[in-house]
């Protein structure tokens, strides 16, 4: 699973973390897109193939439900609940999810990092 953390989600050592795991992950800062709307964050990481990794449930929860409604697509949102977990347990099961769920899985799909813990079963 490619991997993109939005501006929320983007803290050097979740992104050191998973790049020292050899996760494939990027950042909205690294790429320079921490002007834009995350309807077209959303967008972006469609045309790059990567899931989007972000804190901001409210908003992302919403624009996955416009976005299905409309017919459109993206290439997966994880929600992560940054107040939660260490470092190492949002690394642990943004892992598991990557082991798990392949590309065509994850798209149009929304996960909640909250539904994997360390388990097999998810």
């Amino acid at each position: 699973m490619r991997l993109h953390l939005d501006e929320d989600a983007d803290a050097h050592a979740l992104l050191n973390a998973l790049r020292h795991r050899g996760l494939d992950v990027t950042s909205t800062r690294e790429v320079g897109r921490l002007q834009c709307s995350d309807e077209e964050q959303l967008a972006w990481t469609l045309e790059q193939g990567r899931v989007i990794y972000t804190y901001n449930a409210s908003d992302f929860c919403r624009l996955h439900a416009e976005f299905m409604q409309r017919g459109r697509h993206h290439a997966g949102i994880i929600i992560g609940d940054q107040q939660s977990l260490s470092i190492g347990e949002e690394t642990r099961r943004l892992l598991k999810i990557g082991e798990t769920r392949t590309e065509a899985d994850m798209g149009d799909n929304l996960e909640y990092l909250s539904n994997w813990s360390g388990a097999t079963d998810n």
